[in-house]
Parts: structure tokens; C-alpha cells; sequence
């Protein structure tokens, strides 16, 4: 919940030019809130930036104040959607149910949902990771197309906290995510603190496919960096 129509375009003017010489091949969304989507659609058309929203109802429409639907985020110039994100879980009520009826939604209207999946602190701590893992991935994509879709790991103790997880156990992680997909090439993100400084890191482990920014998206020379990583 951050920047406003006018931060936003004060925010693309610092970012756009750093796109200059990103590999054209290197996918990039930004996720606003739904009052920025509009302005966004309209200066990103053409870029190399394409459009995400942070949530989507599982109705079309009809009596669920506050919520938005697919065909609203279409029209917008939307083409990708952030389902079950771990503070949607923590102060919204999300459950893997829910989850699972956002994903079938988003893929119903075109859209492609970014699933987040994680774990506590108090969870890692008890040595329930995977299997809790494995619980949400096991709900969350009953009847989903696995062609149309991006999963995201993030675990929740390292999510605006400045704990990185260890890189090499995200890629344990992610790869063991992996080995419970049908189609092995989903794009699989890490987000958790990610920052200019151990991007690079981050994206040589070889199962990392790409990440999922927070706070240090919000800066535009920050999240410039981010985009153009150089793996080590």
C-alpha cells in the first residue's frame, strides 16, 4: 500500500531510464495498487514493463465491497496477479481455499497468478517447512493450469525483517517445490528481502527463475538494480 498516481509516475520517471540496456528477454512487473493500474497501463504500454494487481476476487462480480474482480483488472491492461500473499494470509484471512478459488479466477479471465507460499519463523522453528509447503501447494492448485502460472516462495520470517534467507537454502527450497509440480518449468521466484546487494546472489542458484520485490522495489534506482542483475 504504497504511492499514490502522482508518486507512481514520479517513480517511472527514475526507473524507466535504467531500462535502457536490460536484456529484452528479461520479464519485469510491477504490482500497484489498483488506484495506480490505470495511470500504469498507460505509460507502460509498449515498455518492457508489463502490469500485475496484488489480489483478485473469485466472483465476476456482485455484492463483496472492497474487492476486485477479473474483468476489472483486464480492462485495466492487467496481465499478471498476486494470489495468497503471506500478509493477504496474516491479516486478511486468506486460507489455501481461498487461494485456490483466486488462482482458478485469475486463469479463467487470462490472467497469470503469482502463488505465494511460505512459512513462519514458528514454523521453520518446529521443522514443519515442507510439509506446510507442501499443504499449500497440495490445496492451492487443485484444477489449476500449471502452463499459466508463477509460484513465488517467500518465507515469511525474512519478508520485511532483514533476513535474507540463505541462498542456497532458498534454492533447496524452491527446488523441492519444483519437485512437486506436474510441469517443471513453472517460473519459480524467491522473495524475502531481496535487495541490491544479494541479487546477484541470488539469482545464480540455479533454481531461482526470478524474485518477488518488497520494500526495496519502492526506490526506482533500488529496484533498477534488482532488473538488471549480474549473476556471479
Amino acid at each position: 500500500m504504497y504511492k499514490t498516481q502522482a508518486e507512481t509516475q514520479e517513480f517511472l520517471r527514475g526507473f524507466l531510464p535504467n531500462l535502457e540496456e536490460t536484456p529484452e528477454n528479461r520479464e519485469v512487473v510491477l504490482c500497484p495498487p489498483f488506484t495506480d493500474l490505470s495511470v500504469l497501463s498507460k505509460t507502460l504500454h509498449g515498455s518492457l514493463i508489463q502490469l500485475g494487481a496484488q489480489n483478485i476476487h473469485w466472483e465476476e462480480y456482485g455484492a463483496y465491497t472492497g474487492e476486485i474482480s477479473g474483468p476489472m483488472l483486464t480492462e485495466s491492461g492487467v496481465r499478471f496477479v498476486i494470489v495468497g500473499h503471506s500478509e493477504r494470509r496474516q491479516y486478511f484471512g486468506e486460507t489455501d481455499a481461498t487461494v485456490n478459488l483466486r488462482l482458478r479466477t485469475a486463469q479463467r479471465f487470462g490472467l497469470t497468478p503469482i502463488l505465494c507460499v511460505g512459512e513462519t519463523k514458528q514454523q521453520r522453528d518446529a521443522g514443519e517447512t515442507e510439509s506446510l509447503i507442501a499443504l499449500q501447494l497440495d490445496k492451492g492448485l487443485v484444477d489449476i493450469d500449471q502452463n499459466n502460472l508463477v509460484i513465488a516462495y517467500e518465507p515469511i520470517w525474512a519478508i520485511g525483517t532483514g533476513d535474507t534467507c540463505e541462498v542456497a537454502e532458498a534454492n533447496r527450497i524452491i527446488g523441492l517445490i519444483r519437485s512437486q509440480l506436474t510441469n517443471p518449468n513453472v517460473s519459480i521466484q524467491y522473495g524475502g528481502s531481496v535487495k541490491p546487494n544479494n541479487i546477484d546472489e541470488i539469482m545464480a542458484q540455479p533454481e531461482i527463475d526470478g524474485v518477488l520485490v518488497g520494500g526495496a522495489s519502492l526506490e526506482a534506482e533500488s529496484f533498477a538494480r534488482i532488473v538488471n542483475f549480474k549473476p556471479v
